[in-house]
């Protein structure tokens, strides 16, 4: 991911350090599990933990191991040899009985799961933000649109509290997720357990808190990372949402809302007068990309046979991309509601501008309580609102103007 959009948890989270040291909390806590089972001598296990305290990984170590990977082309054997050079004789017991997919996909679930679990923060942050409005504006009108054009009055406060529900779902989605990548698989090669134990995994998974994947070939199956991709894909969806609703009400025609403008913020390198929702429009486009990043997670699902390694480059680039996404739009959206413009004086002149239009279904059902039949009062209220917007003027003038109207004036007023 570009810094441009990054923050800097995923960015600590996702580099090329936390990936080996995930990998190294994989393989620590199998030594001790063998250790356990009496298959690994306790003292050279023992002896392990404290040179890895006495000397963690460091960016010296990450070099090595790239270093280590152009000779081998294998990440996962560079690792392992780099650490037998660093710790000695009781990192032999290091990767034993394991195939390189046990650790890297265990590693991945433990890095994406804490991925996920700083989203959740933000999202609730966000939901936080939307409720505040929805409080803040629920006593305050404005008109509702369907299909973009007038329909009825309603509360601001209203589009917030719909707001606040939908990121509500993302955060069971987000939590569903987690909870399905939070296992652990050392079942070795093919999946067989052929060099390894089922008790590794619970002993190793109870440590790092993970449980054992029930069934697993050689890898840990893509449904579970396709199933987080989506989850984030419809966060990203929901972050559209608000944002494609700011962006219109933004427009000139409207001016209800307005993104924030510093005094010494540029709209236009050309025209001064330029304030742009330039934020929500960010949102709209990183929607596309999580939305982009999930149809590859569903591909990766069907891999050959027992394993291969088509899902792998894809993961390298969609897992901290869409993870980082989504923590950065979701904090970016939760700015944009915090410092919301919001001129209550334009909503009541927008209201008002239709000449009373927006009240007529108030006015059909006034006339259907008057006595009239349904169909003969809607072709009533109709005839009348369609010259209001042909001609202008006002429909309540228009209808109590017509002798078909059964209604006084103090009961038509009301309507309106």
């Amino acid at each position: 991911m570009i810094s441009r959009y990054g923050t800097p948890e995923m960015a600590a989270l996702w580099s090329d350090l936390s990936r080996l040291e995930a990998w190294w909390r994989v393989e620590l806590a199998a030594v001790d599990a063998w250790a356990s089972l009496g298959v690994a001598p306790p003292e050279d296990a023992r002896a392990l933990r404290a040179a890895a305290d006495l000397a963690p990984l460091d960016e010296v170590f990450a070099a090595r191991v790239l270093e280590l990977e152009r000779e081998t082309r294998h990440d996962v054997a560079a690792f392992v040899r780099a650490l037998e050079e660093r710790y000695g004789r009781p990192a032999r017991w290091v990767h034993y009985g394991l195939t390189s997919t046990d650790v890297v996909d265990s590693a991945l679930n433990l890095l994406f799961t804490r991925a996920i679990a700083i989203i959740e923060r933000d999202v609730t942050a966000l939901a936080g933000a939307c409720e505040r409005l929805a409080l803040r504006f629920k006593d305050t009108p404005c008109i509702g649109r369907t299909h973009g054009v007038h329909a009825e009055p309603m509360s601001f406060g209203l589009k917030f509290l719909n707001f606040r529900a939908a990121f509500t779902r993302d955060l069971e989605r987000l939590a569903a997720a987690r909870e399905n990548l939070s296992v652990i698989m050392l079942s070795g090669s093919v999946g067989a357990f052929a060099h390894g134990d089922p008790r590794l995994e619970e002993l190793a998974g109870a440590a790092l808190g993970l449980r054992p994947d029930p069934i697993t070939n050689q890898t840990v199956a893509r449904d579970r990372h396709a199933q987080a991709l989506g989850a984030l894909a419809i966060l990203g969806g929901n972050l559209e949402r608000v944002a494609t609703e700011l962006r219109h009400l933004q427009r000139s025609e409207v001016r209800e809302v307005m993104e924030d403008f510093s005094d010494a913020q540029t709209g236009s390198s050309s025209m001064p007068h330029k304030k742009n929702p330039i934020s929500s429009e960010n949102i709209s486009g990183l929607a596309r990309l999580l939305r982009s990043n999930s149809l590859a997670a569903l591909e990766n699902i069907a891999l050959w046979h027992e394993r291969d390694i088509s899902h792998s480059s894809v993961e390298r680039v969609i897992i901290p991309d869409s993870t980082t996404l989504a923590s950065y739009a979701t904090r970016r959206l939760t700015g944009v509601l915090n410092h919301l413009r919001v001129n209550e004086a334009r909503m009541r002149e927008n209201l008002d501008s239709l000449g009373g239009l927006v009240y007529s279904q108030r006015a059909l059902n006034a006339l259907i309580d008057a006595g009239m039949g349904r169909q003969e009062a809607y072709a009533l209220v109709q005839r009348h609102a369609l010259k209001v917007w042909e001609e202008g003027g006002q429909l309540q003038d228009r209808l109590a103007a017509d002798p078909a109207n059964p209604l006084n004036a103090q009961a038509l007023a009301a309507a309106f």
